[in-house]
């Protein structure tokens, strides 16, 4: 999971699929509406208002703030407090999660700049190590591991369902059995593991240790003293320790060990995300050019380097990249048109989080001169909406076993062909709890667990497991009393 595409995010069709994605649009809608009359300045006061009414309107426990506007730091600053209960302030290291892929890049970037490397020969070339159970990946490019195109995808190679290596080396040699989704260059699939490529090759033809070379030829000339690049997330302030959301509340929430170095291992303050945002403007790490590359997606596609684009049309125009942990959540916003620039972390976790995103939202509506609103995380809605479901789902159920041997009384009257037709139905909510992850990767291109949605989303797989007991329970119960019925009869 640990990090989705923008659009994907803004469409919530990773949510659910059917009728819960539905659900999901309609407990989306704003605490309060937007106020387009009314004008406002993109300021330090502006800015804590807007984040303090986020806080108190819906229990986020902490974020990290950073806004820029060309060269000048608007606001750097933390609210409210880890999941350990230490204050969060602009110094406060957290974890970025997919924001390291932009960092990724830039490191790559510079090493084609430098002249060590072609973006458009094969991976192979600099990386001999990297080899896969398909001849095409002998194809893929270093530009296409960038831009997510080399036809690696989690439905050919689902990374966070694996065992998680210890090192770039073994993260690499880990996809020495896996084929590839699609033909290199032809497909656009979001998949962790071209990063940690990427983080391979930086290490193999400069020769210094990923995290070393980050801290030395990307971190420090843009200043960013308090940000480091760690391998998992065991190595993270407080093993990535974080929140859930789950029925309009918050929750403490440990995490489970991850491979993160190269897609989703920077952790950074906001003093340094905002140094970070200032240094998109080129020429302190890579040029000018080299940074509009990093921003500019393939002809077609939205994805560029670390980076995405907004839809066509939309105003303003967004550059930005989300990152989530099941714990934390983060965004980047670039304003290509007013040069404001926006990053933000929070410690809730993905799917029933997103925090982040609806505050960048805001802070992006303040950049634009408008008193931003406060929006709820849809899941404040939708979960207490599955919380009514699950407690039908077992009330329906625990009625139908009270009344088992009444049905079957009845039942068994009836052709066998329709009694088993008519129970059918009840089958669907364990089909829905089997098929339940493939269904979410499917919304969500990305593919998980069991246990990582429980703990992305505990309500909808509360609701789901919750339906499929009430389903075996009230089979079990009419199976029984109808076997019995027909035993007495006969």
């Amino acid at each position: 999971m640990a990090g989705m595409s923008t659009r994907t995010l803004r469409t919530l069709r990773r949510l659910a699929c059917g009728a819960l994605a539905a659900l999901a649009l309609w407990g989306a809608a704003p605490a309060g509406a937007a106020a387009p009359a009314a004008r406002a300045t993109l300021d330090p006061a502006a800015i804590d208002r807007f984040l303090n009414d986020y806080l108190d309107e819906t229990g986020l426990p902490g974020a990290a703030v950073a806004v820029t506007r060309g060269e000048e730091v608007v606001h750097a600053a933390g609210y409210g407090h880890t999941a350990g209960g230490a204050e969060i302030t602009a110094r406060t290291p957290l974890p970025v999660a997919s924001l390291s892929k932009s960092m990724t890049a830039m490191a790559v970037v510079r090493l084609a700049e430098a002249g060590e490397l072609d973006l458009d020969e094969p991976v192979r070339r600099y990386l001999p190590e990297f080899t896969m159970a398909d001849p095409r990946a002998a194809e893929i490019t270093v530009r296409q591991l960038l831009n997510q195109t080399s036809g690696m995808a989690d439905s050919a190679y689902p990374d966070l369902t694996r065992p998680q290596p210890e090192t770039l080396e073994e993260a690499v040699a880990a996809m020495r059995g896996a084929r590839l989704a699609a033909d290199p260059g032809t497909a656009w699939s979001y998949h962790n593991p071209n990063y940690s490529v990427l983080g391979r090759l930086v290490e193999v033809v400069d020769g210094r240790p990923f995290a070393e070379y980050l801290a030395d030829e990307v971190f420090g000339p843009l200043g960013m003293a308090d940000t480091t690049s760690v391998d998992t997330t065991e190595d993270m302030p407080d093993h990535a320790r974080g929140h859930v959301r789950a029925y309009g509340m918050v929750f403490e929430s440990s995490h489970p060990r991850w491979f993160t170095a190269g897609g989703f291992g920077v952790v950074s303050t906001a003093d340094d995300l905002a140094r970070w945002l200032i240094g998109q403007r080129g020429e302190r790490v890579i040029s000018a050019g080299g940074v509009a590359l990093t921003h500019t997606p393939p002809e077609g596609e939205h994805y560029a380097m670390g980076w995405a684009t907004s839809q066509p049309g939309e105003e303003p125009r967004r550059i930005e990249h989300t990152g989530q942990l099941l714990t934390h959540n983060a965004m980047q916003t670039l304003l290509p048109d007013s040069g404001v620039g926006i990053a933000v972390v929070a410690n809730t976790g993905m799917l029933s989080g997103d925090d982040a995103q609806l505050i960048v939202d805001g802070l992006v509506e303040l950049a634009e001169g408008y008193i931003p609103s406060v929006t709820r995380p849809f899941s404040m809605t939708a979960d207490l909406v599955l919380a009514a479901l699950t407690l039908l789902a077992l009330g329906l159920a625990t009625l139908g076993v009270v009344r088992a041997r009444r049905w079957a009384r009845r039942a068994a009257a009836r052709p066998w062909w329709r009694t088993a037709l008519r129970l059918l139905p009840h089958t669907l909510p364990i089909l829905l709890l089997w098929w339940l992850t493939d269904l979410v990767a499917a919304a969500m291109r990305r593919q998980g667990t069991l246990s990582q949605l429980a703990q992305a989303w505990p309500a909808l797989v509360i609701w789901v497991a919750g339906s499929a007991l009430a389903a075996a329970l009230l089979l079990a119960a009419r199976g029984r009393a109808l076997l019995l019925v027909r035993r007495a009869a006969a």
